[in-house]
């Protein structure tokens, strides 16, 4: 470690050694938004940690997944839709599917964010004003298009090395936010152990509640974008061990901040008999344990969340479009600033519409799932072709992986279209 690092403060250490991370940043980015955090919370308000296995499972999947699609592009030099279609006489086709299934469940994944996060800095002021209106519909429009706006005048400096430490610092703040919430209220040992061990709860929503826990964690964009990302940062096939260790301290810090936030949930709210079915919930739930203080680091934590999702997602078309047409990493182009300012645009949905954003954001996230399988399936050959990948193809223990997380994949979607279909018949 140098002099430099030495000197600096514990935060700074940590921002430096996140920095290292690379195009993981934008996967933890991609997965860990307010997504995440409201389907963890969710479900550690009802089932407390019995879901925690679906989570180690997504994350040990997303690490396979990583790596695999790290490797092509680290060997080949080529990114993911654009080596789809190059290489195979459909890969046009699946490409495509692949692009508009990212896009069309990321966009409306971006709406269910925006609604949240706007909708937690309204409940943030009521708490040191209290003498405002509690439900606002202009007000939280208003701090929905002020975020918007931010956020896309970030996207007009256009560079990779911005727009990553943009994400570490949202990330840094999300995760040290959550991680020390979870020590306020940590549940026994025991109860967070016995959550490895796989079951269904056998209660309206669980299988719900595993789609969408799957639809946000093991986030189809984290894999395709990846590679992108990678050419972007000037990785080469000199860069194989950094790719891996950033697969890995990637999948490992999203484990490590969705598991703190299952935790916090279910040592604030299971064990009170709290179910969380709005905003509000979640702003006031550690308050009765911690005072304003742990709630203050919690909602930062939401807030944070949605901000680092919200980033990667508005860039999402672009970057796959680029991807697809030319393999390359085009963030000043016309096409970039259009595309970028249409999901601006349908991240207004739900704040307009007035929607419950919870409800919406976990409904979104189920859409991400049925896109998954087709995702798995084309890395699995990319990987495994030798005339590419030379001594870098695919060995048995990597087809191993992607091979179980495909049938993972394929129970997961099955499991979201009888979950919908119970959820109709329930209406």
């Amino acid at each position: 470690m140098s002099a430099d690092l030495k000197k600096k403060t514990f935060i700074g250490k940590l921002f430096a050694i996140l920095l290292t991370i690379g195009p993981g940043m934008f996967c933890i980015g991609y997965t860990v938004g307010t997504g995440s955090v409201t389907s963890m919370i969710v479900a550690g308000s009802r089932f407390g940690m019995r879901l925690l296995w679906v989570l180690v499972l997504s994350c040990i999947f997303s690490w396979v997944l990583m790596e695999a699609y790290g490797r092509f592009a680290i060997v080949t030099g080529e990114t993911a839709l654009h080596g789809l279609r190059r290489r195979y006489r459909y890969g046009n086709i699946f490409s495509i599917l692949i692009l508009i299934g990212v896009v069309v469940a990321q966009w409306g994944n971006f709406s269910g964010l925006i609604g949240l996060t706007s909708k937690g800095i309204y409940e943030a002021i009521r708490m040191f004003v209290p003498g405002l209106d509690p439900v606002n519909y202009w007000g939280i429009i208003g701090i929905a298009a002020f975020i918007l706006m931010v956020l896309y005048s970030f996207l007009l400096v256009g560079k990779y090395s911005f727009f990553e430490k943009i994400l570490v610092f949202f990330v840094t703040l999300m995760g040290l936010s959550f991680i020390v919430s979870m020590f306020i209220v940590m549940p026994p040992p025991v109860e967070i152990i016995s959550g490895l061990v796989p079951s269904i709860p056998d209660m309206p929503g669980a299988k719900l509640m595993i789609a969408a826990f799957v639809g946000t964690t093991m986030a189809a964009p984290t894999f395709v974008v990846r590679p992108l990302l990678m050419k972007g940062k000037g990785w080469t096939a000199a860069n194989i061990a950094e790719q891996r260790q950033d697969s890995f301290s990637a999948a490992l810090i999203m484990l490590i901040i969705s598991g703190s936030i299952m935790v916090c949930a279910t040592g604030a709210l299971f064990h009170r008999g709290i179910v969380v079915t709005k905003v509000l919930d979640m702003v006031y739930t550690l308050e009765p344990v911690a005072g304003k203080f742990a709630v203050g680091v919690f909602l930062v934590g939401t807030i944070s969340a949605g901000l680092s999702s919200a980033f990667p997602i508005m860039m999402v078309a672009p970057l796959l479009i680029g991807d697809y047409r030319a393999g390359e990493l085009d963030t000043k182009s016309r096409m970039f600033r259009i595309l970028a300012g249409i999901a601006c645009l349908i991240a207004l949905t739900v704040p307009v519409l007035g929607a419950n954003p919870i409800a919406a954001q976990i409904a979104t996230q189920i859409t991400g799932v049925f896109v998954l399988p087709l995702v798995i399936a084309s890395i699995f050959f990319l990987v495994n072709r030798r005339d590419e990948m030379g001594a870098h193809k695919a060995g048995p223990l990597l087809n191993i992986g992607i091979t179980a997380a495909f049938v993972f994949a394929c129970i997961i979607s099955y499991t979201a279209i009888i979950a919908i279909k119970e959820f109709f018949i329930a209406l």
